[in-house]
């Protein structure tokens, strides 16, 4: 185990050291084993498929009735760390995961592209068409950031368990990213495209926006968004590191999001006028740009948020692959997160992410100036936002005089262990010791920290980027060592090795 690993170790004695029941009797892994009890009560044991969530108490009774292509994923990898870290057997392992993909092989899906929809019944594995809670209509939609997932889940056991490798790679192989990659949506003059946010079978009713089409040519015409994945630093640049991976699109891709968007005022409404400067990979222009928050240089994500950062590089080593970009902008990135949550919004808190609502329903959260979007994701419950203007191109506002009921969520201070994790073990002692945050599967997903509100349910997303991150930093990175074996190592890892963000080596 490096330094680093036993380092945390070490620091989070405070926290791993003292598990909620008898059950979690191994000291260091108390979070771990509670983290993964959330997953075996949200699992329908017949299917072996989680619910999107499950109530505090982890009664099977407050199962969600719906789950998607992430949900699963989320549960096939935590699983995989599950067993390396000795919660499970392997024998309980290889059991579960083919009762998960025996099911995974019965859901309908998308014939020409392989690609899953969004939201499935995890009884009885039937595609939604109304929606279990209201009785609204579901039009199947297949999303490709959730099938990253599914797929990168699938990528994972297939290397990870050599008893169902068959099974994980016959459901991986009919999966075509090329079907959402529209090769012209830089322009003519980019040798490179971008990514669909999905596609619908049939056009969606207004006001969805959807334009029709097939950029493969296979099948029936498809309804794809009106919208691309332009943003880099963000969870769907997971698309990408697949699709190049699986060798079904050019390696350009990687460049063709931008990281900012150029300085121009044809960009003035981004939340701030970044630094940088265009600079060509393999054909691409690709505008190297920064924002500055507080002193600190840093890429963007969309909203400002931990789960945009982080959870890609759960499965992709990105500071070992990206030396001179993702190496120098991780740590950069939490550390801003806690100078917003202590010294600027003065929470006496941080890890801000989309989570539960402690209000009740789901809500992004995140710190508004570290994101792209000029709205963004804010930290409250108040939507206190900031606008701290365009140079030449859109005036500031005036800073807020202070701010409200901020929200953070665990999830996004586990993720943060390995940049900061004095800091992270520090606030997960915190949020245990001050607040009613910590059940029988773990940390509760969000906490009000001024009212003190906390949302007791779990999330499989979010669980599932706890495991995901405890498996990696406990277990030498199991989840990367699994991912990485075959088209990532030998398609990815070159090209991310062009890169160098336009941020200090360090800060």
């Amino acid at each position: 185990m490096s330094r680093l690993r036993l380092a945390v170790v070490a620091m989070l004695a405070a926290v791993l050291l003292t598990p909620v029941t008898q059950a979690s009797a191994s000291p260091q892994l108390g979070l771990v084993r509670d983290t993964w009890r959330s997953f075996t009560a949200m699992t329908v044991p017949a299917t072996g498929l989680p619910a999107d969530n499950i109530g505090g108490a982890l009664d099977p009774a407050t199962r969600a009735r719906y789950t998607s292509p992430t949900n699963i994923g989320a549960y096939l990898w935590s699983a995989v760390a599950a067993e390396d870290l000795g919660v499970i057997s392997h024998r309980e392992l290889v059991s579960r995961v083919r009762t998960t993909l025996s099911s995974v092989a019965r859901l309908p899906r998308h014939a020409a592209s392989g690609q899953f929809y969004n939201w499935y019944d995890p009884a009885t594995l039937a595609l939604l068409h109304t929606w279990p809670e209201d009785g609204s209509v579901v039009y199947p939609f297949a999303s490709s950031v959730d099938n990253a997932w599914m797929a990168a889940a699938l990528m994972v056991v297939g290397n990870a368990v050599p008893e169902v490798r068959s099974q994980a790679r016959n459901l991986l192989a009919p999966m075509d990213f090329a079907f959402y990659y529209d090769v012209a949506a830089r322009g003519p003059d980019v040798p490179a495209g971008l990514m669909r946010g999905g596609f619908w079978d049939a056009a969606p009713p207004a006001p969805q926006c959807s334009l029709p089409g097939n950029y493969t040519g296979a099948g029936p015409e498809v309804f794809y968004t009106c919208h691309t994945y332009g943003s880099f630093a963000s969870e769907t640049r997971m698309i990408t590191y697949v699709a190049i991976s699986l060798g079904q699109v050019p390696a350009a891709h990687y460049f063709a999001p931008w990281r900012t968007f150029p300085d121009t005022c044809d960009w003035g409404w981004q939340e701030q006028k970044p630094a940088g400067r265009f600079v060509d990979h393999l054909g691409v222009p690709v505008f190297e740009g920064s924002y500055t928050y507080r002193g600190l240089k840093f890429v963007p994500t969309w909203g400002g948020d931990m789960f945009e950062e982080l959870m890609p590089d759960l499965f992709v080593p990105e500071v070992a692959w990206g030396r001179d970009s993702w190496a120098r902008q991780h740590s950069v990135y939490v550390r801003g997160q806690i100078e917003h949550g202590l010294n600027d919004a003065k929470y006496g808190y941080w890890g801000f992410s989309p989570s539960s609502n402690p209000d009740g329903g789901y809500r992004e959260y995140g710190v508004d100036v570290m994101g792209l979007d000029t709205p963004g994701y804010t930290s409250d419950q108040e939507r206190t936002s900031v606008d701290v203007g365009f140079e030449g191109c859109r005036d500031s506002q005036p800073l807020p005089a202070a701010y409200g009921d901020g929200v953070v969520t665990p999830h996004a201070v586990v993720l943060a262990l390995p940049y900061q994790p004095r800091a992270a073990a520090t606030e997960l002692a915190k949020l245990r010791r001050d607040f009613d945050s910590y059940g029988p599967g773990g940390y509760y997903d969000a906490i009000a920290v001024r009212s003190g509100k906390v949302a007791k349910r779990y999330l499989a997303l979010d669980q599932g980027m706890i495991m995901g991150a405890l498996g990696n930093l406990l277990g030498d990175n199991v989840l990367r060592d699994a991912f990485t074996r075959g088209g990532p190592e030998n398609r990815l890892r070159p090209v991310m090795a062009m890169e160098e963000f336009n941020l200090p080596r360090h800060q």
